[in-house]
């Protein structure tokens, strides 16, 4: 059987076909934040698609935009603008009007089972 002819998506049906994931150091540490605190508030413009992040000061929120936007490109994180989080206060997060939560996806939390097993790479 052919990689993804499983129906279950690369990793499942061959152990990954030898393919590596490639994560920045601010990527692996979002996932290390969200492996550590499951649900994380995010928003984003009415009329926009970047994802906005202002609970960490470690980096500028453009930062923090790209890498959100590219783990949630690489399915390790689910931005769910339609769930927000329950008892949360998003006073910082007033200018943007849609608000929501994200998390780990299973990729997402068997990268960061993998970081802590095997550590990154360089």
């Amino acid at each position: 059987m052919g990689c993804g002819e499983c129906g279950n998506g690369c990793g499942s049906c061959c152990g990954g076909c030898g393919r590596e994931l490639v994560l920045t150091p601010g990527e692996a540490a979002m996932l290390r934040r969200l492996a550590e605190i499951p649900f994380l508030p995010v928003a984003r413009r009415r009329d926009g698609e970047t994802p906005v992040y202002l609970e960490e000061r470690e980096r500028t929120p453009e930062a923090y935009s790209e890498i959100l936007s590219w783990l949630s490109l690489k399915g390790l994180i689910s931005l769910d603008y339609d769930l927000p989080l329950s008892n949360f206060d998003y006073a910082a997060y007033a200018a943007y009007p849609v608000q929501g939560s994200m998390a780990l996806t299973a990729a997402g939390q068997r990268a960061v089972e993998l970081l802590e097993l095997q550590g990154a790479g360089e």
